[in-house]
């Protein structure tokens, strides 16, 4: 896989995960709430939870650009972005573990230190101009 195939994938899963996301917080979020890691930290906010759906939807049309176009400086926004909520999340749960059981919050810390790495790692592997030099895969082209 070229580095502009493998960034293009990694910028999808990023997308994809804020689409599913953002749909599930923005359409459920009383189901959203039940997740243990979430449910833990009340009061529930109703519309907090549902902005924060749309804020996940709206980083995922910036992300699904970026997968779009691979434009470098829209690729580079979008993972900055992604990275700047990621790095702020991370940071809050990290501090609020307490009510939750070591493998619990073991597997949490996971979840989201993973949600800082992938787009760091692919902040990057954009940062190097080459990758936006190379062809797209035979029968896939980028807009201009």
């Amino acid at each position: 896989m070229s580095r502009r195939a493998w960034l293009r994938a990694g910028l999808g899963v990023l997308a994809g995960s804020q689409v599913l996301l953002g749909l599930w917080i923005l359409l459920l979020p009383e189901l959203f709430w039940k997740w243990p890691w979430v449910s833990h930290l009340p009061p529930y906010n109703e519309h907090l939870l549902r902005d924060f759906g749309g804020a996940s939807l709206a980083l995922a049309v910036v992300l699904c650009a970026a997968v779009a176009t691979m434009e470098r400086r829209l690729v580079l926004t979008a993972l900055t972005a992604y990275l700047v909520s990621s790095v702020a999340h991370l940071l809050f749960h990290a501090s609020h573990l307490e009510p939750l059981s070591a493998a619990s919050a073991a597997d949490f810390m996971a979840l989201l230190g993973t949600a800082v790495l992938l787009p760091a790692a692919l902040v990057w592997a954009a940062a190097d101009g080459r990758v936006f030099r190379e062809p797209d895969p035979p029968g896939r082209r980028s807009a201009p």
